[in-house]
């Protein structure tokens, strides 16, 4: 495998880090229908865990098999799969160099009551990754939340590991927690900001959701209309997300969130491609689908991120 001018380039911008991670990151950028555009599409599944089985499954019974998930983002020529350490393990061998995987190595549940701490317990290690042959690992923090400085910590020891033993890390940065309202979780100074702190974390690969225009500090807000800083469209929106990613310089991509219409899900993604963005993580709106309607939608996805739609 030869990697592309494109990936080269994004991969030079990796500069303090080891082969065995630019090896990593590299297969997960030469993978699949969009391998060697610097555009990526990845399958995560972690809504088990955080949803439980009927609400994440039951919609499209097969999707209870983890092997179900496996064969979805190879047969749709996705970048890489993404899912909790059980998950992963059912099907590890069976599917061994098919497709890049990044382990999940924190998670959370729905039962837990709302008045605790928004948080996530570690549920799996580098050394797990390094068994089940995964590219990366994957760590949720949540900026906004009391816990979210021991979420930095945990990821901060987790990711000086993971490279040294050259496994990337992908950081699910979502604001989320006391400090924050609904509309503050997705306003856009806070998506920026929550942006900001994984690159600085030392995040490979980025995940945060799309923003809305809505400005939630009233310290930003002036800021924001002081320097107009343009939010009046998606694409604007993402491309000062990746703007707040060191200049571009760090792989993002946006998580597609509920299961929606599929106009919905093409409009996304060409703002994001407008915008800059590397591409998508979207787990919902593709496994919630029946396996035809998903493998179509996937497919037009491709091709809204190579440029032809």
């Amino acid at each position: 495998m030869r990697a592309t001018p494109i990936v080269q380039q994004i991969l030079s911008k990796y500069e303090g880090e080891t082969p065995g991670v630019k090896a990593n990151l590299c297969r997960i950028l030469m993978n699949g229908e969009l391998g060697g555009t610097g555009k990526v599409i990845i399958l995560p599944v972690d809504q088990g865990f955080e949803h439980g089985g009927a609400r994440s499954f039951a919609a499209n019974p097969a999707a209870y098999d983890p092997h179900y998930h496996y064969q979805l983002a190879i047969d749709a020529g996705l970048n890489a799969f993404a899912a909790p350490l059980g998950l992963l393990e059912a099907g590890a061998d069976t599917f061994a160099g098919q497709i890049p995987t990044i382990l999940k190595v924190n998670s959370a549940n729905s039962l837990i009551p709302n008045a605790a701490l928004k948080d996530q317990a570690i549920t799996a290690s580098v050394d797990d990754a390094l068994r089940i042959g995964a590219s990366a690992i994957g760590f949720t923090i949540y900026p906004g939340s009391s816990a979210g400085l021991d979420m930095f910590e945990e990821i901060s020891a987790m990711r000086e590991e993971a490279a040294a033993k050259g496994v990337a890390t992908v950081i699910w940065s979502y604001p989320r927690g006391e400090a924050l309202d609904k509309n503050g979780e997705t306003a856009i100074d806070i998506a920026a900001y929550a942006a900001q702190i994984a690159a600085l974390l030392g995040a490979h690969i980025i995940k945060i959701k799309l923003s809305t225009d809505h400005l939630s500090l009233p310290e930003a807000k002036a800021v924001y209309e002081e320097q107009k800083i343009d939010i009046s469209t998606q694409a604007a929106r993402v491309k000062h997300c990746m703007d707040a990613s060191f200049a571009g310089r760090r792989i993002v991509v946006f998580s597609g969130g509920a299961k929606k219409g599929a106009d919905s899900v093409y409009d996304d993604a060409r703002a994001i491609r407008d915008g800059g963005g590397n591409g998508s993580i979207i787990g919902r709106n593709s496994f919630q689908r029946d396996r035809a309607d998903a493998l179509a939608m996937l497919s037009e996805l491709v091709n809204i991120y190579k440029g032809n739609e």
